[in-house]
């Protein structure tokens, strides 16, 4: 059973930066592709970035392109998502998703496992 732990939210200043961490389990996941979404107040869930497990490949919602980063780390199952030069638009619950497969998937309906998420607020 795959399993999605996020963990870093909290609450920072405009401009100021988090990392948040998705926790992998369940499954060997150099075959898939693991995401990052978003859903503030009112809204629907929003893709925010995704990565290819297996060759690193990336790709970035405009809105974030140039202030986040994901990375993984192998060796322990871990996704990240450094995020810099906050803003106020950026609070939300931020969730992580995983689904097998090595392209870059930016729906929601794509991906089989998330997480319960992780809240992020930023105040102006």
């Amino acid at each position: 059973q795959v399993q999605l732990v996020e963990s870093g939210g909290g609450l920072v200043q405009a401009g100021g930066s988090l990392r948040l961490s998705c926790l992998a389990s369940g499954r060997t996941f150099s075959s898939y592709t693991m995401g990052w979404f978003r859903q503030a107040p009112g809204k629907e869930r929003e893709f925010v970035v995704a990565i290819s497990w297996s060759d690193g490949s990336t790709a970035y919602a405009d809105s974030v392109k140039g202030r986040f980063t994901i990375s993984r780390d192998s060796a322990k199952n871990t996704v990240y998502l450094q995020m810099n030069s906050l803003k106020p638009e950026d609070t939300a619950v931020y969730y992580c998703a995983a689904r097998s497969g090595s392209s870059i998937y930016y729906f929601i309906r794509q991906y089989d496992y998330w997480g319960r998420g992780t809240q992020v607020t930023v105040s102006s």
